[in-house]
């Protein structure tokens, strides 16, 4: 079935439609083919496709290009498919309303209804954000064809709440291993319960003291949190392993390898294997392109306390910033939503910077 947007739809209708054309990671051709459809009908943009991510840019000879990206991919439904509207609350819910279709609706508004911007635009829609870094179209993109993505300045419409988040935390995950010695839990005092001994890792996660650095002007908060443990051979036997499992968001003050430092001293007592990392990203915010968003749009930056891909766009050099509507506290939950005004707000301040 082809689906079809109206992108002269107003910004809550718009994301209805996006929202009710399901597009869980690995799944989003559908939406993909509509969007390239849609933008392709525009005479002032040149569209271009790659897997399922859609560029569309205008070619005006701009001093200045800038890109406002957006993922279109959404976690698993949970019973919040498709959209519904709460016309007494003014509100839109739904799976991906706020992370981040209600983004990607403003950015297919200003696609369609800016033939003249001020700056030149590369307005990017990619796949795959919500799954493992790998498949993510904006990093596949990044590495395949970086001169695609070019530009003085980025603006990532993930859900902000409608206020400027500068930069981004880094994220490392890594396996912190007790060692124990087996033996039979009749003569258990023959062996070594690893389990037992993983209970020194939780007492360090327990007493870790978290930074909260200032970062060109904005303050973060770092987190150090177990997320899994496993142990055990069989309920007659001393363990002779355990492995806790931590993720640290990291402050991007701090890049990739000094984290990985700070995590392996920390847990020196223990065997530490990096699983992932990705660094974060500086705000920028004091460069001309990021300090002019910033006075166009108003309000008051703050930190990007997670990460996104503003990373990926500060690797290639280029400042970027989060910014759109939607409540990031509901992303990924049951009862996910957008207000309405939101939407037209977040259009409405875009506009009025890529307009003068």
């Amino acid at each position: 079935m082809d689906h079809e947007l109206d992108l002269d739809a107003d910004g809550a209708a718009l994301t209805a439609a996006l929202t009710d054309i399901a597009s869980v990671s690995g799944a989003e051709k559908p939406l993909a083919d509509a969007i390239e459809r849609a933008l392709s009908a525009r005479p002032h943009l040149t569209v271009q496709r790659t897997g399922n991510t859609v560029l569309a840019r205008t070619e005006l000879g701009r001093k200045e290009r800038v890109v406002l990206a957006g993922h279109i991919d959404t976690v698993p439904h949970a019973g919040n498919f498709p959209s519904s509207f709460d016309s007494e609350r003014s509100l839109l819910s739904g799976c991906g309303t706020t992370d981040m279709k209600s983004g990607v609706a403003v950015q297919l508004r200003l696609a369609a209804g800016l033939a003249a911007p001020s700056r030149d635009v590369t307005y990017v829609f990619y796949d795959c954000e919500e799954v493992e870094a790998e498949r993510n179209g904006l990093g596949a993109l990044s590495r395949s064809a970086p001169a695609l993505l070019a530009g003085d300045f980025a603006v990532l419409l993930e859900p902000t709440g409608g206020v400027v988040e500068g930069g981004c935390q880094g994220t490392l995950r890594a396996a912190i291993t007790a060692a124990g010695a087996r033996a039979h839990t009749a003569r258990s005092w023959m062996g070594r319960n690893a389990i037992h001994e993983a209970g020194a890792i939780v007492d360090v996660l327990r007493s870790w003291q978290p930074r909260t650095p200032v970062v060109d002007g904005l303050q973060y908060h770092e987190g150090l949190n177990a997320v899994a443990i496993e142990g055990g051979v069989a309920g007659n036997v001393v363990p002779d392993s355990c492995v806790v499992t931590v993720n640290y968001r990291f402050a991007p003050d701090r890049g990739a390898a000094e984290a990985e430092s700070c995590i392996r001293s920390l847990f020196a007592s223990w065997e530490v294997s990096v699983l992932d990392v990705a660094p974060g990203a500086r705000p920028g915010l004091t460069t001309p392109a990021a300090a002019a968003f910033v006075a166009s749009v108003g309000g008051e930056p703050r930190a990007k306390l997670g990460w996104t891909d503003v990373a990926r766009f500060a690797e290639l050099g280029i400042p970027a910033v989060n910014y759109g509507p939607g409540i990031p506290e509901i992303a990924h939950t049951p009862g996910e939503y957008v207000e309405v005004a939101a939407i037209a707000e977040c259009e409405s301040r875009l506009c009025g910077w890529l307009s003068a």
